[in-house]
This record gives C-alpha cells, sequence and structure tokens, in this order.
C-alpha cells in the first residue's frame, strides 16, 4: 500500500513539474514574440542622458542601456536594431506610437498610461546649475516668482517640475544637451538637468555652480509599450538578474560613468 501511495504522488505531482519547467521557456517565447513582433527587437537609445547613452569616438553607440539592450536581444534569439534620439520626449512618443519595442526612460506617471515599465536598473539625480553671482544657494531657494528655470521638454525633470514648481516659471528646449546653452545666452536664473550633464556642463562654459544636493532622484528602467504582458514580465526579471550579477555594476564602471547608483532589488526598491 505505502509503495502505490508513493507511485499515485509522484504522478500527482508530474504535472506540476512539468508545468514549471514549462513557464520559463513559454515565458520566454512569449517575450521573444512581443519584442521581436517585426523580425527584430528595436531599441530606442536617448543620447539626450549621456548616463545612459552616448556616441564612441567612431560614432557608434555605448553606454549602460546599450549593454542592456543587445543582452536581451541575445537571450531572446532576437535580432536587434538600435533607433537612436536626442531627447526623452521623443522615445516616448516613438513608444507611443508603437515605433520602437522597447525604452529605456524614467519612471513617471504621466508616461505610465502609454508603457508599462521594470523596476529601475539605476538611480540618478536631477541638480539645478545657477551662475556663480546668483542669489540662490540653496535647491528650495528655486520655486519663487521671477525664477525661470531652463528644462529638456519632456524629461523626467520637466515632468517633475511641472508638477512641484509652484511660482517658478519652466522653459522648455527640445533638447536636454541644450539646457545650459539657452540658460547662458537668454540670461535665464536656473538650468535644470541630470547631475552629470550639468556638472560637464559647467566645466566648459565656466562661472556657474551647482546647487549643493539633488531635487529628484530619477529612476531609470526598461519599458515597452502597454499590453505587451510577456515582454514586461520578462523583462522584469531581467532586469533584477542583470542587477544581482553585478552586469549594470560593470557596465557604469567600463563606461566611466559616475553618480549613478545601482537601483535596489525590486523588493526593496520605490
Amino acid at each position: 500500500m505505502k509503495c502505490i501511495q508513493q507511485v499515485l504522488a509522484a504522478a500527482l505531482c508530474a504535472p506540476l513539474v512539468i508545468g514549471c519547467a514549462a513557464s520559463a521557456p513559454d515565458s520566454h517565447a512569449g517575450a521573444a514574440a512581443e519584442l521581436g513582433a517585426t523580425g527584430k527587437l528595436r531599441a530606442a537609445i536617448n543620447f539626450g542622458n549621456p548616463i545612459l547613452a552616448s556616441r564612441d569616438p567612431s560614432g557608434e553607440a555605448r553606454g549602460v542601456s546599450v549593454d542592456l539592450a543587445r543582452e536581451a536581444a541575445r537571450r531572446l534569439q532576437v535580432p536587434i536594431e538600435l533607433v537612436l534620439f536626442n531627447s526623452a520626449g521623443a522615445v516616448v512618443e516613438a513608444v507611443k506610437a508603437r515605433q520602437v519595442d522597447l525604452a529605456f526612460v524614467a519612471i513617471d506617471p504621466v508616461r505610465g498610461a502609454d508603457m508599462d515599465y521594470t523596476a529601475p536598473y539605476v538611480i540618478i539625480e536631477g541638480a539645478y546649475l545657477v551662475r556663480n553671482s546668483s542669489p540662490l544657494h540653496r535647491n528650495d531657494d528655486v520655486d519663487r516668482a521671477g525664477t525661470r528655470v531652463v528644462v529638456g521638454r519632456g524629461s523626467a525633470y520637466d515632468l517633475f517640475l511641472t508638477r512641484e514648481l509652484k511660482s517658478a516659471t519652466l522653459v522648455r528646449v527640445p533638447t536636454s544637451p541644450e539646457v545650459t546653452d539657452l540658460f547662458l545666452a537668454q540670461n535665464l536664473e536656473v538650468a535644470a538637468g541630470v547631475k552629470q550633464q550639468l556638472e560637464a556642463d559647467a566645466k566648459r562654459v565656466g562661472n556657474v555652480r551647482l546647487l549643493p544636493g539633488r531635487f529628484m532622484a530619477i529612476e531609470q528602467a526598461m519599458a515597452v509599450p502597454q499590453g505587451r504582458l510577456a515582454a514586461q514580465e520578462w523583462l522584469t526579471a531581467f532586469v533584477e538578474e542583470m542587477k544581482a550579477s553585478g552586469f549594470v555594476a560593470s557596465a557604469l564602471k567600463r563606461h566611466a560613468i559616475e553618480g549613478a547608483a545601482v537601483a535596489p532589488p525590486r523588493s526593496s526598491a520605490k
């Protein structure tokens, strides 16, 4: 009788084991089908954020987002096409129009209406730049009547400051790399952007300074057009593995990116 019970138990468990074993390939196949529906994985790469991507001396795309896109395509066994953009706003519009299958964007509730995110893979900082002679010395000083803040249109900090600033006025430029030059050319009060970009601009133009600290933390994630559930599920697991394995940290080091932190595991992410 004991032997019969053992045989029956094994037979009942077998379908469960088979089902579990099949779930990973099914998830992989579903993600590959959604992300490679056109025969290739079209990955949006944004040069407007130097933390994520830039061009090497030969003009080729490089950066942590490029590395992640290539690794995802390799694992899914789908050919990759890097679709290049100069601003986050243009990337978001391409996702809305389903002209790309995968994007690397900052998490924001406004964008969430059109795309589904993974948890963040890196966290970067938004900072303010002012002239050395500016009376502004703290981030809290910026939100005053008469203060004009230049931002890249559609960027994470544009969306954030649109909600948060009550008295200051936003001045938008087409792409984030244009922020500092317009700030100087039009004699405006504040430039806002990714801290590393503004630090590089400060060295380039001189006679300016960053306000201490940050006005926001920017969580960068992978995203797909809304409704591609298999792709989102697979990418969510992929991002967690890339963080835990050290892939993201190695990419940041390899591309000499400073000031960006690997995001915490999903269970402890905000």
